[in-house]
């Protein structure tokens, strides 16, 4: 398969896509940037708690 076959079939499949609409972009993108900000929260967390598990046997 060719180059030019390739494109024309990946511009044949992207008119096959469904987009989602502004609304429904706007919850993905509120759902995605709130999840992150819980699991980083999560994280700095856990990792404070180890260090300060760490801190009273090395210290």
């Amino acid at each position: 398969m060719n180059l030019v076959t390739f494109f024309k079939n990946v511009s044949r499949e992207m008119k096959k896509v469904s987009w989602p609409g502004g609304q429904e972009l706007f919850r993905y993108t509120i759902t995605v940037v709130t999840t992150v900000a819980f699991v980083a929260v999560f994280f700095a967390l856990i990792d404070l708690g180890i260090t300060q598990i760490l801190n009273l046997f090395f210290e």
